[in-house]
């Protein structure tokens, strides 16, 4: 397919864009219907959900046909590699995108948004101001915390694809230091770094992670303390 044409580069995009939101949230109204009781219609939102998948990959595969895979045992070694690292230069592209420019964006926008018309109007009605206000403060404070799981995502996938290229693996190790030790939620990658602390939360900077009360929870998806482990961090060289 010729995609020189920007006009269909930009439709396709978009198309696979928002099949792709479809898909998750079908898959959220499912888990909705499903907490309900309505099983029928859970498994009918999990149904389209699949739908809209493979028509994301349709739009994927016409976007990226450098990764269209029609029979794996016909490739090289090397041409397997070349496609493998072409899908982690991709993922190196979107995470560093989302850590380095779309969420700091978003969070100053959520953060300014509160000197806005809108939240003038919200002061007039001061129980729904302070819901909105709370709901800015909660995105601002998740799309900065989302911002350094991104970083972190980007990351390893960079370090995965110097290894894919023959490079060596890096050596991490958690931190000894419980006043620096961070550690990451093993369900959605949120990374708590004690000096920072989680003020958001009641946690001052400068709290170890040992020192959180136990009925702390992740900010970003709501997991038990429990789910965190000490985070492995590169070894200087």
């Amino acid at each position: 397919m010729d995609l020189s044409n920007i006009t269909t580069l930009h439709n396709l995009e978009a198309a696979f864009g928002g099949e792709s939101m479809a898909n998750r949230k079908y898959l959220f109204f499912a888990k909705v219907a499903s907490k309900l009781g309505f099983s029928d219609l859970a498994k009918l939102f999990r149904e389209t959900a699949e739908q809209e998948t493979e028509h994301a990959f349709a739009h994927f595969q016409l976007l990226h046909p450098e990764l269209v895979v029609e029979d794996p045992t016909a490739l090289t070694d090397e041409q397997k590699k070349q496609i493998v690292s072409r899908c982690l230069s991709l993922a190196i592209e979107g995470e560093t995108y989302e850590y380095t420019t779309m969420y700091p964006e978003f969070a100053a926008a959520a953060q300014s948004d509160r000197d806005n018309p809108a939240a003038a109007e919200f002061l007039k009605q001061a129980q729904e101001s302070g819901e909105h206000a709370d709901t800015f403060r909660e995105a601002a404070h998740r799309f900065g915390l989302l911002k350094f799981i991104e970083n972190y995502h980007a990351d390893r996938y960079t370090e995965a694809l110097e290894v894919l290229n023959g490079g060596q693996a890096v050596t991490r190790v958690a931190s000894e230091d419980s006043q620096t030790r961070k550690w990451i939620c093993r369900q959605c990658s949120m990374i708590y770094d004690p000096v920072a602390g989680d003020p958001d939360s009641g946690i001052a900077p400068g709290t170890p992670f040992e020192e959180i009360p136990d009925d702390w929870q992740c900010p970003i998806c709501g997991a038990t303390k429990k789910t965190f482990k000490p985070l492995e961090e590169k070894v200087a060289a």
